[in-house]
């Protein structure tokens, strides 16, 4: 091992340390503070009791929906949205009120709440829906009109975050975390909304907090930061990731192993990208294909690490569904680790040969590379009950809406990452593609890729409308997937560096609690 000539990546080390974790005390998973959100539960169903007028139902939708806690009132929202359906309010509909906006365009353009509705509403556009498109255009030139009066500085901060990044692609718990602040400011502002949604967002801290520790203790005995230091120690941004795409407390579990296969998937994705030589990357597939301990003996030492901790946590998860529901989920899981680990397998072989693929060969690739299938399909396993052969024979075969949000993380990926993994002499991302097929510059070709996205959305929002045939929770965390693979390349490399946005953003969504009340 030590005669091999290895790259490094010169990761920086995690910044969260396991006493840090284990310190952590939050005073609101206290009964008193469970009791109070219980009685402002009731206060806020009643409130929602007396909203009769569907265009105010609709409003208060969307204010559960951004403060966080509209999982305590689904039954109220499904009916609403329900309602919706039963009374025709569709697209057309919604086509109709574009024709006339000419008709009251001065009242119209001075209604900067319902600019902003509009604008966000644009984006749950499908491909083909100029409509739509006209209606982003209409709203976005008069927002930024408003930006140049002299208007409310609250609401100039809501027109800028809404340019910064469509409501309909942001992580959902970061918005709660932004739009409580920025409710309270509200002149409308109910307290009753206000006060539990603080509480709540406190109290689901908490449980993070309790989630953290053991996956730290978790990862601590292990030992793989300390035994493969040449790959990213990233738990606390691993957690970030899961609580993007399920953060619902009931997801607990989900969370849990989520966190633990992200960890295994950065070490794995550095051992391919960065550390392995292709000799080993090639066994190591192999024995990952075949799934056979025994045959981890061929591997190097740092591998056999690897590859054992993987196998005792699908086994882990395994026998706990095993357990519960009677059900063999081996074959299933086993069949995604090596459909990964063969992707990865193709990347290094094009680093190795100095081979430069088309972008369409590079994304056909990179799809799946992108982690996306492995990770949703496992947290299927975790929140249905009861799994059935029929719909895992179906996920085989990577439904529409799980490829498109993969491949938004893909792209998202490659744009935040594709200049330092240069810099190391990685392989091409899609930038790098583009401009190798087109001969165009990389500013044009971030444009185009950027342009893809937008594309790629509208194609996950057509395959949401259309297709009923997978569970809510599937799509739901399909769509978060792509929403938190966004929101961790937003600025750069958020997984990769651990001292910028993402530790912002992990101490005010499990760290650091609202001010309350």
């Amino acid at each position: 091992m030590s005669a091999t000539a290895r790259r490094s990546a010169n990761y920086k080390p995690t910044i969260w340390n396991n006493e840090y974790l284990q310190s952590l005390i939050s005073v609101y998973g206290e009964d008193r503070f469970l009791r109070r959100a219980k009685k402002l539960k009731v206060e806020v169903s009643a409130l929602l009791d007396r909203t009769n007028d569907p265009y105010d139902q609709i409003e208060v939708v969307d204010v559960l929906q951004r403060l966080g806690i509209f999982y305590h009132f689904t039954d109220y929202i499904d009916t609403v949205l329900k309602n919706i359906n039963i009374h025709g309010w569709n697209k057309e509909v919604f086509k109709n009120f574009m024709d006339e906006i000419g008709n009251f365009r001065t009242t119209f353009c001075n209604d900067i709440k319902g600019l902003l509705s509009l604008y966000e509403a644009s984006y749950l556009s499908m491909e083909g829906e100029s409509i739509l498109d006209a209606a982003k255009e209409f709203a976005a030139h008069h927002l930024k009109q408003k930006l140049k009066q002299n208007i409310n500085e609250n609401i100039t901060e809501e027109i800028a975050h809404a340019f910064e990044f469509p409501l309909h692609c942001r992580m959902l718990r970061l918005e709660s975390r932004w739009y409580i602040d920025t409710y309270e400011k509200r002149p409308d502002m109910n307290p009753f909304l206000l006060e539990l949604a603080k509480l709540d967002f406190n109290i689901v801290q908490t449980m993070y907090q309790d989630e953290l520790k053991e996956l730290s203790r978790w990862h601590t005995k292990t030992r793989l930061a300390e035994k493969l230091s040449f790959a990213r120690d990233r738990l606390v941004e691993c957690f970030l990731w899961t609580v993007g795409f399920t953060f619902e407390p009931c997801f607990r579990y989900c969370r849990i192993m989520s966190v633990k296969f992200a960890v295994l998937i950065t070490i794995i994705d550095d051992i391919y990208d960065v550390y392995g030589t292709l000799d080993e990357l090639e066994l190591f597939t192999e024995v990952v294909e075949r799934w056979d301990i025994n045959a981890a003996e061929q591997l190097p030492e740092y591998m056999k690490i690897c590859f054992l901790a993987l196998f005792n946590t699908v086994n882990e998860m395994a026998y706990d569904v095993l357990r519960d529901q009677g059900f063999n989920i081996i074959p299933h899981s086993t069949n995604r680790w090596a459909e990964l680990c063969k992707k990865y397998l193709v990347e290094a072989k094009w680093y190795y040969s100095g081979y430069k693929p088309s972008l369409n060969e590079f994304l056909s690739n990179g799809w799946v590379s992108s982690t996306g299938p492995l990770l949703i399909v496992h947290a299927y396993f975790c929140m249905t009950n009861p799994l059935k052969d029929k719909s895992l024979k179906d996920l085989k075969s990577h439904p529409e809406i799980m490829k498109w949000t993969s491949l938004v993380s893909r792209l998202a990926d490659d744009l935040g990452t594709s200049t330092d993994e240069l810099k190391r002499g990685d392989n091409p991302k899609s930038i790098q593609c583009y401009m190798h097929d087109t001969g165009c510059s990389e500013e044009d070709s971030r444009g185009y890729i950027k342009n893809l996205i937008g594309s790629t959305w509208k194609k996950i929002n057509e395959d949401v409308l259309m297709n009923r045939e997978y569970s809510r929770d599937f799509i739901k965390t399909s769509i978060n997937f792509a929403r938190i693979s966004q929101c961790m390349y937003q600025h750069g490399d958020g997984h990769g560096i651990p001292d910028r946005e993402s530790k912002a953003r992990i101490l005010s969504l499990v760290i650091e609690p609202i001010p309350f009340p």
